[in-house]
C-alpha cells in the first residue's frame, strides 16, 4: 500500500537526517527562505525529516494506523484512481498546512520546522469524516474516545496553542492540516458529508 511506502520513505530520510545535519538543515522548512529565497522545495521536503526519534515514531504510527484505512476508503470509492487521490492529500496537506506558517514566520530567519504533522493530520480528519464513531486510542488511556469527540478537542487544543505560541510545536500546522483532510474527500463526492452527518445524528436517515 502507499502508506507503508510513504513511511519507509520517511524513516529512511529521517534517519539520514539525523546523522547528517547538513541533510537536516537543507530539508527544513524555513519559511524566511522559502519567501526570500524561493526555496519552495523545503515545503514539502520538511514533511521527510523529524527533530527526533520520538517526533518521527508518533506521526509514522499514526500515519500506520489510519493511512491504510482512509487509502482502502478511498480505493474502496473510486478503484485505483483512489490510490492516486490519497497521495494527492498526503501531499497537497504538506502544502495547505504550510501556508499559515509562511505567512506567520516569512520574516522570521530563525525559524525552522521539520516533520509530517501537517499531512498526518490531514490523514488522521478524512478518517474521523468516514468514521466519527469509530475509536481513537490514546497512550495511557485505557478506553477507545469517539473520532468525532477526539476530532473536536483536537482542533481546539490546535487553535489554542497556535494562539499561545509557547512550545515547538507546528499547531498551525496540526490545525490547518487537520481542516484539510476533513474537506478534502467532499471535494470529489459531498455526499460523504450526509454519511458523516447521518453516522452521527441517525435520524437525519
Amino acid at each position: 500500500m502507499m502508506t507503508y511506502i510513504i513511511i519507509a520513505i520517511t524513516v529512511l530520510v529521517s534517519i539520514s537526517a539525523f546523522n547528517n545535519q547538513s541533510l537536516m538543515h537543507r530539508f527544513q522548512y524555513n519559511p524566511y527562505q522559502v519567501y526570500h529565497q524561493k526555496q519552495y522545495y523545503r515545503i514539502f521536503s520538511h514533511a521527510l525529516i523529524h527533530a527526533d526519534w520520538n517526533h518521527l515514531i508518533f506521526n509514522m504510527l499514526t500515519l500506520f494506523f489510519f493511512g491504510a484505512y482512509v487509502e482502502s476508503a478511498f480505493k474502496s470509492l473510486y478503484g485505483m484512481v483512489g490510490i492516486l487521490y490519497f497521495i494527492l492529500l498526503y501531499v497537497s496537506a504538506i502544502l495547505i498546512s504550510s501556508l499559515r506558517t509562511l505567512k506567520k514566520h516569512q520574516n522570521d530567519s530563525w525559524y525552522n520546522a521539520v516533520g509530517a504533522s501537517g499531512a498526518v493530520s490531514a490523514v488522521l480528519f478524512s478518517f474521523i469524516l468516514f468514521q466519527p464513531l469509530g475509536k481513537i486510542f490514546i497512550f495511557f488511556i485505557p478506553i477507545g474516545i469517539p473520532a468525532i469527540v477526539f476530532g473536536v478537542a483536537y482542533l481546539v487544543y490546535s487553535a489554542y496553542m497556535a494562539k499561545q505560541n509557547v512550545d515547538n510545536i507546528g499547531h498551525d500546522a496540526h490545525f490547518w492540516g487537520a481542516v484539510y483532510g476533513f474537506i478534502f474527500p467532499l471535494f470529489f463526492d459531498f455526499r460523504l458529508i450526509i454519511y458523516f452527518l447521518s453516522e452521527i445524528f441517525p435520524f437525519i436517515n
